[in-house]
Parts: structure tokens; C-alpha cells; sequence
């Protein structure tokens, strides 16, 4: 039976009017407003401004010339800001997780995933960026005669669009590293959980970054969209793969550089030799964190035979004994849904899989008692190709669980998608765990976790495959993604054309036999 808990009731809502004040002011606006409800209540939260294309213009005009200066000091110089961030936002702590749940509704153990992601991310790229950005010595064209040099340059101005379900995680985690490498940034959060993103930028303008370095436009795409393409230097872009794939299409035009991270319906795959105690219980954090709405959560359970009656009533036990609710504390197991819209998708996907005969194991309905956007964590059986939940992302706290006989069968039907974002193997066999995860076509891969140890691993890339995105953040490419490379040859003594008055071909001749004692030499 799935629980409810009642609200914290001792703030009725996490910001003081005049903090709403400060910081929203930091939202490029020509007046006009929005209002934004808490997803708890239904009841408005805050009023935040809106952009115009005009606004975007300016905003950029802003960060262009913030950027120049910006540019000129040393990556050291860069990182020192970051640094104080993240002391002051651990110290804020419980600040940012109360805006984190009333914004988006999560569970507090969601939102502390997110605090977390932000203290983890942005020091490791203060602590490396340095290092990354460097010039490096390359070989040059021939030993001693040209000295070479790789430099990695800011490209400018980024484009930074970023979605509702982990505000902060994509917008400050995306945001510092381009930062870092020296650009400035024109930044739109998703309207819905703005608040978060500027009382992020409001903390780290009071760390000491430059005021206009981070501008921050608010607005639907159909409104500022075009705009923000149209003058960004690079686009970085966190959402569903229809709006990358259009994102994509105006960036061509232009000729400018794009990393996408968008939709999937990530398998986990689990073997008959896996732990289903542990297997259990990381598949319910797995499906359900955020109330599933985690473009790299699971949606779909591949269960081999011999396990799966005994796994599934381990999960499903596990699954009913959830305690949903929306008290700002972290005894609360599964929050709310942030939009209407997906409360609306997830019904219309249990509903129809049900009518086609699918089966409820556990859930399968909204709550209302709890709060406007509830829904259950739902566990499906018997769902077929037929169904919309079948091969298309739900992107809620739903999952459908198959059968598999074979370990080939089940690298197969994780590999049956358009998508390849993220992936989940258990097994007590961590060499076959992981002969097994790098044949599935993923960006990320997790053995005996869903999805975290990935996730937080922040020296390693992450994104997806095929249709699940372009480029990666995290690594040295998610911050290298932002700089142009540049090589500086210099030429020594040796100049690369035929000296006065000797012959080309015999200067072709001399080359030719000195590339043959270079490679004998191994020195190319």
C-alpha cells in the first residue's frame, strides 16, 4: 500500500519577497511577467519576468562585452570564484533543496541529488581547468624545425538552454565549465524553475563573478528561441529529442556548434546470477527518483526467466511500500510531478497499455489526496509493441518489466531503441557486468546501480548515443566542448620550400629521403 505524508507546513513558501525581488531582477525583461505554481499546492509560488527577442539581443550585448575582460584573466584567476561558490552553497544548503521541491515538487532526496551534483561538478572542473586548458606541445612537421603548440581558445558567448526536472544540475553544472574556459554565458532556465537557476547566479555574483558574465533570459522558445540561436556562438542544450533535433536544424545555418543531451528509455538488465534483494531496491531509486522524470532513469526492466517471478515480487513488494509526500524533509521516498502536462502523458500511457492489455502490478493511478500532480510508482507487465509506452519515453514514474532466456537476447532488446542514453546491468559477476554494459549502446553504463555511479563520476563523459544526443558533458570534453582549438606552428631555421637555387626536385628528393629516416627512426 503506498503511503502519503502530509506537508511541512512552517513556510508557505522558501523565498521572502524581497529575495524573489533581488534576484528575479537578474531576469533580462521589458516588463512583462508570469506567474509560476508550486506543484505541492497548485497554489502560485512566484512571479517571475518574461523576455522579449529584444531582451535576448541586449543580453548578449551584455555578455559580449563582460567576456572580453573575462577572457583575458588566467584560467587560476577564473576558477577562484567557483571556488567560493561552492563553500557558500554548501553553507546554504538547506536554502536551495526548499526551492528545489517547491519549484519542481521532487522529494527532498531528489533535490539533495541535485546539491550535490553542483558542489561535486564545479569543483572538478575549479580544480582542473588549468590543467585542461593549458597550451600543450604538439610534434611538429619535421624535429627541431618547427616548434608547435595547441591553445584552447573561449568561443565566445554560449547559448545555454536548460530543463525544469534538474534545474540546477544542468544549469550550473553546464554553465560553470563554459565559464571556466572563458566565455561568457546568455542562459535560459526552463520559466517553471527560474528561481532556482537565479538564486544560483545571485550567489556566485556574490562569490565575485563579473555581474553580466551570466545573463539570464526567461520565455517560452516560440518567443525567444530564435533569437537565442541567432546570436550564440555555441548552443548547449539539455531536453527532448524533438526540440534537439530542432535546435540542430537552426544552429546549421550558421555553422555553430551544438552539444545535445535529450530523451532515452533506458534498460536494466538484470541476470540470474544478480543480487534481487539489492537488484530490488536499486531499481526503485532507478525508475523512480525524481518521480521518474530523469531523462536517465529506468523504463525498462529486462529480467532474466529464472529470476523473474522472485525479482518481480521483490520490486514490486518494494514498490508499494513507497512513502510518497511533499514534506520538506527526506523521509518521503518519491515527490510530485512538475507539470500538468506530465501527469496528463503518464496517465494517457498507463491508461492505454492497460486497455491493450498490459497488466498493473503496483500503482497505476494519480493521487490527488497527496497534491494535484501525484502519481504512483507503477510497475507494468505484458506491455507489447503496440502500446505507446512500449518504445516512447514516458518520462514519469512508470516501468514496464519483460522476460529475457539469454544474455544475447538481452544485449538485443536494450539495444531495440532509437535511444541510447543510459543503461543498468546487475549481476554478483562485476567482469560480466561489465563485458556485458559495453555492448549495449549507451553513453552511460551502470553495474549494480541505476544510474548514480555514472552520474556522479565527473572525470568520465556523459550523454547519449543515437538519437539520445550529440557531444557530452563532464570530462575534459564537457569543458574542452566550449573552446575553439587552435594550433601555433612556429617555423625554426628551416624554411618549407625549396631553398635559393636549388632545384625543386631535388629539394622533393631530400624531403622524401629524410621522411624515410624519420620513420626509420620512429621519430614519425
Amino acid at each position: 500500500m503506498l503511503t502519503g505524508m502530509a506537508t511541512q507546513t512552517a513556510s508557505s513558501r522558501p523565498l521572502s519577497d524581497a529575495v524573489i525581488a533581488r534576484i528575479t531582477a537578474l531576469v533580462n525583461s521589458s516588463g512583462a511577467t508570469t506567474v509560476i505554481n508550486a506543484p505541492f499546492t497548485g497554489e502560485p509560488l512566484a512571479t517571475v519576468p518574461l523576455s522579449a527577442a529584444g531582451d535576448v539581443t541586449q543580453a548578449y550585448a551584455k555578455a559580449r562585452a563582460a567576456q572580453r575582460a573575462w577572457a583575458r584573466l588566467s584560467p587560476a584567476e577564473r576558477a577562484q570564484p567557483v571556488l567560493r561558490f561552492v563553500d557558500a552553497f554548501i553553507a546554504r544548503r538547506d536554502e536551495i533543496l526548499d526551492i528545489l521541491q517547491w519549484e519542481t515538487g521532487k522529494a527532498r532526496r531528489h533535490a539533495f541529488e541535485e546539491f550535490l551534483d553542483v558542489t561535486l561538478g564545479p569543483l572538478y572542473y575549479a580544480r582542473r581547468a588549468a590543467k585542461l586548458l593549458a597550451p600543450r606541445r604538439r610534434q611538429g612537421a619535421f624535429p627541431l624545425a618547427v616548434k608547435t603548440y595547441e591553445f584552447r581558445q573561449p568561443k565566445g558567448v554560449i547559448g545555454m538552454i536548460t530543463p525544469w526536472n534538474y534545474p540546477i544540475s544542468m544549469g550550473v553544472g553546464d554553465t560553470i565549465p563554459a565559464l571556466l574556459a572563458g566565455n561568457a554565458v546568455v542562459h535560459k532556465p526552463d520559466t517553471q524553475t527560474a528561481l532556482s537557476v537565479l538564486w544560483c547566479v545571485d550567489l556566485m555574483i556574490e562569490c565575485g563573478l563579473p555581474r553580466d558574465l551570466w545573463q539570464v533570459v526567461v520565455g517560452e522558445p516560440g518567443e525567444i528561441g530564435d533569437e537565442l540561436i541567432a546570436n550564440a556562438d555555441y548552443i548547449a542544450f539539455t531536453g527532448s529529442t524533438r526540440a534537439g533535433r530542432l535546435i540542430a536544424e537552426k544552429a546549421a545555418p550558421r555553422l555553430i556548434g551544438y552539444s545535445l543531451e535529450l530523451g532515452g528509455k533506458n534498460p536494466m538488465v538484470v541476470l540470474e546470477d544478480a543480487d534481487l534483494d539489492k537488484a530490488a531496491r536499486g531499481a526503485v531509486r532507478a525508475c523512480f527518483s525524481n518521480a521518474g522524470q530523469l531523462c536517465i532513469s529506468i523504463e525498462r526492466l529486462l529480467v532474466h526467466e529464472k529470476v523473474y517471478d522472485a525479482f518481480l515480487e521483490k520490486f514490486a513488494a518494494a514498490t508499494k511500500a513507497m512513502k510518497l509526500g511533499s514534506s520538506l524533509d527526506f523521509e518521503p521516498q518519491m515527490g510530485s510531478l512538475t507539470y500538468p502536462r506530465q501527469l496528463e502523458a503518464v496517465t494517457a500511457h498507463v491508461e492505454q497499455a492497460v486497455k491493450a492489455g498490459a497488466t498493473v502490478v503496483a500503482g497505476g493511478r494519480a493521487r490527488p489526496d497527496l497534491g494535484p500532480l501525484f502519481y504512483e510508482p507503477t510497475i507494468l507487465t505484458e506491455v507489447t509493441t503496440e502500446m505507446d509506452l512500449c518504445a516512447n519515453e514516458t518520462f514519469g514514474p512508470v516501468v514496464s518489466v519483460y522476460r529475457f532466456a539469454t544474455e544475447e537476447e538481452a544485449i538485443e532488446r536494450a539495444n531495440d531503441t532509437h535511444y541510447g542514453l543510459n543503461a543498468s546491468v546487475w549481476t554478483r559477476d562485476l567482469a560480466r557486468g561489465r563485458r556485458v554494459g559495453s555492448r549495449i549502446q549507451a553513453g552511460t553504463v551502470n553495474v549494480n546501480e541505476g544510474y548514480g555511479a555514472a552520474m556522479a563520476s565527473h572525470d568520465a563523459p556523459m550523454g547519449g548515443m543515437k538519437q539520445s544526443g550529440v557531444g557530452r558533458r563532464h570530462g575534459a570534453e564537457g569543458l574542452l566542448k566550449y573552446t575553439e582549438a587552435q594550433t601555433l606552428a612556429t617555423s625554426r631555421f628551416m624554411e618549407l620550400d625549396a631553398p635559393p637555387g636549388v632545384p625543386y626536385a631535388k629539394y622533393a628528393d631530400l624531403l622524401t629521403s629524410s621522411i624515410r629516416t624519420l620513420k626509420r627512426l620512429r621519430l614519425k
